[in-house]
């Protein structure tokens, strides 16, 4: 497995941050709207964790990096 360079691991957590945020949106807009596609709710909060825990990690690993 090739290691990334911290200028690589930043830039991947912008582009994590941005998908992060835009899952939030979606989220939040979704709860808005409730109870029209209620049957979205899994799918929608399952795709928000994923995003927010990649981040978490991503950001795991500049810290580690000593950035």
């Amino acid at each position: 497995m090739e290691t990334e360079s911290l200028d690589e691991l930043k830039a991947r957590a912008r582009k994590l941050s941005a998908r992060a945020m835009n899952c939030k949106m979606e989220l939040h807009d979704l709860s808005e709207e409730l109870p029209v596609n209620w049957e979205k709710i899994l799918d929608i909060a399952q795709r928000t964790h994923d995003a927010f825990a990649a981040l978490q990690d991503a950001r795991a690993r500049i810290a580690q990096s000593g950035a």
